[in-house]
């Protein structure tokens, strides 16, 4: 989104929540995978694990992230760690402007670009002064 330095991608296996944000304003986009989850233990015992092939799923968030400038990656259980990878590995320019990565429950939106928000704003800080 022009205009927006910061974004912060919530993601687990079954969407990715976008923001683009300043200090006053927002812009969401939810990206869904195009794949349900499925099981692969195929009759055996469910095992709840899904399918291993994010790559276009991950592939339409890192293009949604392409212009951010600070990067934040949230979500619970490994997604996050397996998106940043998947950056690292195919987008290595996109993986550099990833400032952290952190575990987060299923927070609402609010409660999301609050924590954007502070983390920048904390990170600003530390930046030295040009």
């Amino acid at each position: 989104m022009p205009g927006h330095y910061h974004a912060v991608v919530w993601i687990d296996h079954k969407e990715a929540r976008i923001f683009h944000f300043s200090v006053e304003e927002a812009d969401k986009t939810v990206i869904r995978p195009d794949h349900s989850v499925r099981d692969v233990s195929h009759g055996e015992k469910r095992t709840g694990h899904r399918v291993p092939d994010d790559r276009p799923f991950f592939e339409r968030v890192a293009e949604a992230i392409a212009d951010a400038g600070a990067i934040l990656i949230e979500g619970p259980a490994q997604d996050k760690d397996e998106f940043a990878k998947y950056l690292a590995g195919k987008h290595p320019a996109i993986r550099t402007h990833v400032e952290a990565i952190e575990s987060a429950g299923h927070p609402t939106d609010g409660e999301l670009l609050d924590h954007a928000r502070r983390f920048v704003k904390a990170a600003d800080r530390m930046r030295p002064q040009a």
